[in-house]
């Protein structure tokens, strides 16, 4: 479970203070599928920065399965995210001398270790429809094809929670219904917990719970 308690995080922009996070509180069940929705610069993907760990908020707390992630070491930390979830960024950020069966498998060079890694990644790569890609590296692959490489390699770790900022941005309808499905077998078959900001209507409506941001501030939708 994620229980995110009384969360703010400001930045000074010249000479003013913005609230991108303003004092945000919601629970998150294992195995939930979440949508969060709102316009740019409502403070979306940083309120997914902070959950995951990746950003230090001004005050407020996040804590995952009963750790507080902001009352332990950096180190611990980072072995915490790398067992226990796992991220889809806006930008697929392959790495361009791997190929994409090597970017998938990246991820468990850094902790966790996992049982037939390459036989899962290139499982995964099937799944993504890039079964004739394993051995292609970025430049030779499309900006679609490069997304489906880094949400492949999101699951490489079997993470308990996945946090997706805008995970089928640039991706075609058919390969983004495609990628959506795959999400809820994962969901339905694993308990993976979902959290998605995304700009789409049509991914939101297919999330079981939805909040919107505005203004740094979060309401269910």
């Amino acid at each position: 479970m994620i229980e995110v308690k009384e969360l703010s995080k400001s930045y000074k922009v010249g000479s003013e203070t913005v609230n991108a996070v303003d004092n945000v509180s919601l629970t998150i069940d294992k195995g939930e599928f979440v949508a969060i929705v709102g316009h740019s610069g409502s403070g979306k993907t940083t309120l997914l920065s902070l959950m995951g760990g990746l950003t230090k908020p001004v005050s407020g707390t996040v804590t995952i399965d009963g750790v507080n992630l902001w009352s332990i070491s950096d180190n611990d930390l980072s072995v915490f995210r790398n067992r226990k979830m796992n991220f889809i960024y806006q930008f697929s950020s392959l790495i361009p001398t791997l190929n994409s069966l090597e970017n998938v498998m990246l991820p468990t060079a850094f902790g966790k270790e996992i049982t037939n890694a390459s036989e899962y990644a290139s499982e995964l790569l099937e799944l993504m429809g890039l079964k004739d890609k394993k051995f292609s590296y970025p430049s030779q692959l499309s900006g679609g094809q490069q997304r489906r490489v880094a949400i492949a390699r999101a699951f490489i770790n079997r993470p308990e929670i996945i946090l997706a900022d805008e995970p089928t941005g640039d991706l075609d309808e058919e390969t983004e219904a495609e990628v959506m499905t795959l999400f809820h077998r994962m969901n339905s078959e694993q308990k993976i917990t979902f959290i998605c900001v995304t700009h789409s209507t049509d991914i939101a409506k297919q999330c079981r719970k939805t909040y919107r941001m505005s203004q740094g501030a979060i309401k269910e939708a």
